[in-house]
């Protein structure tokens, strides 16, 4: 993600200063010896770490002529209530809540795929991730089943070894938050679906990929971001019910739409409340293309000729 904020800043021939999540911030000092290896001259890409407070004094700084955020909600909304009297250039990439749809004349294995690939890369946390799934009532019954058992096979463990599928949630207080809101889906009435076959490791914060049944909308499984391995799976039975419940959120980052007629994915992706719209396939990126939310995802666009657009005066 520092990439996305750095290169087009550096293109367009700006210095810039980069303020990492407190959780993240090894890789960024890891970027930091990479940039003095490739002699980057001094003082064009400046690395702060440190936590809220640090970030918020970098984004009120009066030399600063534009900020680029990725991260919550919560967070965006302050950022734009300290930068509005002072009219500096703003783009945010904030929360998701992506729906998944799965129609009856999908090709499902590659379905399957793009669901697992969706909600259970990198733990879950990814701001895009596919973390509602809808599927076509006519099919739930023997999807939800190969679901399962292609969850059974994903291995949780050292993220550093590359047989590993799911490695460690980023902090004890994103684990608590994330078996908070896996708890009040549970008392709320849906069915949880744990396979993991194999105990947990004992030293860190760990999550086994999991999915909800029986799902309601009005369920905190099927609004809240979760930011972790946690899938809220719903069915529907007209294309008018797939889109309403899609656009049921706040959010507007992302959405997948699986099908085998043409004519059916453009007319359901003209219809998505989101900034990026998969078509058989999910978390794909190309750099010439930009990427970006609406809604409470926020605005702006990383990536392609949109992405240079705002560092440019």
């Amino acid at each position: 993600m520092a990439a996305w904020k750095l290169a087009p800043a550096l293109a367009c021939g700006n210095t810039s200063v980069l303020k990492p999540a407190e959780t993240t911030s090894l890789s960024a000092l890891l970027l930091a010896e990479i940039l003095q290896e490739v002699e980057l001259p001094p003082g064009v890409v400046n690395i702060v770490t440190g936590a809220g407070d640090t970030g918020r004094m970098v984004a009120s700084h009066p030399a600063v002529k534009k900020v680029a955020f990725t991260g919550s909600t919560e967070v965006g909304r302050r950022i734009m209530e300290e930068l509005a009297p002072r009219e500096i250039p703003l783009t945010l990439e904030l929360g998701g809540k992506s729906a998944n749809i799965v129609f009856a004349d999908a090709a499902i294995e590659q379905a399957i795929e793009g669901v697992v690939s969706g909600i259970w890369f990198n733990q879950g946390h990814v701001c895009c991730a596919g973390s509602r799934l809808l599927v076509e009532e006519s099919i739930l019954e023997p999807f939800v089943a190969a679901l399962r058992d292609r969850m059974a096979q994903l291995r949780v463990g050292d993220p550093l070894d590359k047989n590993t599928d799911i490695g460690a949630i980023n902090s004890r207080e994103q684990l608590d938050r994330i078996r908070a809101l896996v708890t009040a889906g549970q008392e709320e009435g849906a069915i949880l679906h744990d396979v993991q076959s194999t105990p947990l490791p004992e030293q860190g914060f760990w999550f086994p990929p999991c999915f909800f049944t029986g799902v309601q909308p009005a369920h905190v499984v099927a609004r809240e971001e979760i930011f972790g391995p946690v899938l809220a799976v719903m069915s529907f039975r007209t294309p008018e019910e797939a889109i309403r419940r899609a656009n049921m959120t706040p959010y507007g980052l992302a959405a997948g739409i699986w099908t085998d007629k043409g004519s059916k994915i453009f007319e359901i992706a003209s219809r998505m409340d989101a900034g990026v719209v998969w078509c058989n396939t999910y978390n794909q990126f190309d750099a010439a293309s930009p990427f970006g939310g609406v809604k409470e995802s926020g605005f702006g666009r990383e990536g392609g000729l949109q992405g240079l657009r705002a560092y440019v005066r």
